[in-house]
């Protein structure tokens, strides 16, 4: 038998969207370079900020024609913006180094004025096998590379807490406050802003144990028969009831990610008209057990605002991260932020 409904939440959402950050030298694509990328991610959180949107999000990816190192980014657009989130979707802890992340992220987060949103994860398949041996991590005897990427999770969160841990030295080159010594730059409050994507619902479960935010995307573990907004809302639900469980003192968040288009003029019907894959897709990626892709949406705002009342995980969720063609160019993603924002949003009381 399945598990009852999850409790369904409407009402106001943080709004933000999502690049892949893809580049290919094709001349049909406006992203021809790493280059073009970059600073095109810049110039879109700026639009979006504009467009009242809420949130920037850059997705991690290595050995490939995307976006993979996200400090210098999430710094650079800090600097030149004043109000929107920015955050990633997501690091793979595979790949880093938690201490000298914490300094970069740190720094970031004090260039934006603490608006960063970092969030992390084991990571999805990648362009190479065991990429992050590359990088100089392997698991130890015994632990998977899952485990891996929990464990410098966890040494992340610590670290991010501020308390000291180093022993200073007996004849330091400058003065050292009293007592062991905390990673610098410290940014107050960034310890409460990671999110972990959840790949499944006990993924999801020990996230809220740890005290992360819940970021959640257009694929999971598929745990059941049912469609993949309500295995997603179930997701949502357990973290809510473990965080509940483990005693912390503030609310988390919740972000979901979808595929969305408004087709509001002749561009969005000439590109989009045919729709979305409307129906999830069920397959394997890289492991044993299937997953669950949820569909997309593209239709006329009244109509996707329909479709989307009815979305149970979208409803439950507090943040909405919209995945952007990030190909079609800055002025094109910010059009199809401002459909979003102005004909659909506010059909769905989300603004």
């Amino acid at each position: 038998m399945p598990p009852a409904r999850p409790r369904v939440r409407h009402g106001v959402k943080s709004i933000g969207f999502l690049s892949f950050g893809h580049w290919t030298p094709s001349p049909s694509s406006q992203t021809r370079s790493a280059a073009d990328v970059l600073l095109q991610s810049i110039e879109l959180a700026e639009a979006a900020e504009e467009l009242g949107a809420d949130g920037a999000y850059f997705r991690v990816h290595h050995f490939a024609r995307q976006l993979a190192s996200p400090f210098p980014l999430l710094a650079a657009a800090g600097a030149r913006t004043s109000r929107i989130e920015l955050g990633t979707g997501v690091i793979d802890m595979r790949y880093e180094n938690p201490l000298y992340m914490a300094e970069d992220a740190g720094a970031a987060d004090l260039i934006a004025g603490g608006r960063l949103q970092l969030g992390v994860s084991r990571g999805s398949p990648e362009q190479v096998v065991d990429g992050f041996r590359y990088f100089g991590y392997a698991p130890r005897e015994g632990q998977t590379s899952a485990d891996m990427a929990r464990e410098r999770t966890e040494v992340l969160l610590r670290v991010l807490e501020g308390e000291g841990f180093a022993q200073p030295a007996p004849r330091p080159m400058f003065p050292n406050p009293p007592g062991l010594l905390r990673l610098e730059p410290y940014a107050e409050g960034l310890r409460e802003r990671i999110w972990w994507g959840a790949g499944s619902d006990a993924t999801a479960v020990w996230a809220a144990q740890q005290g992360m935010n819940l970021m959640s995307s257009t694929l999971k573990d598929a745990e059941s028969d049912e469609p993949f907004h309500v295995q997603q809302a179930h997701q949502i639900e357990a973290f809510r009831k473990a965080w509940a469980e483990a005693g912390h003192e503030r609310t988390p968040r919740v972000s979901v990610s979808r595929s969305i288009v408004a087709i509001t003029d002749d561009r969005d019907r000439a590109l989009f008209g045919r729709g979305g894959q409307d129906r999830d897709q069920v397959g394997y990626i890289d492991g044993p057990n299937p997953a669950i892709f949820g569909r997309s949406y593209a239709a006329e705002p009244d109509v996707l605002a329909r479709e989307l009342a009815e979305d149970e995980a979208v409803a439950a969720a507090d943040t909405l991260l919209v995945t952007v063609p990030n190909q079609l160019g800055v002025e094109y993603n910010a059009h199809l932020l401002e459909s979003l924002l102005v004909h659909v949003a506010p059909a769905l009381g989300w603004r």
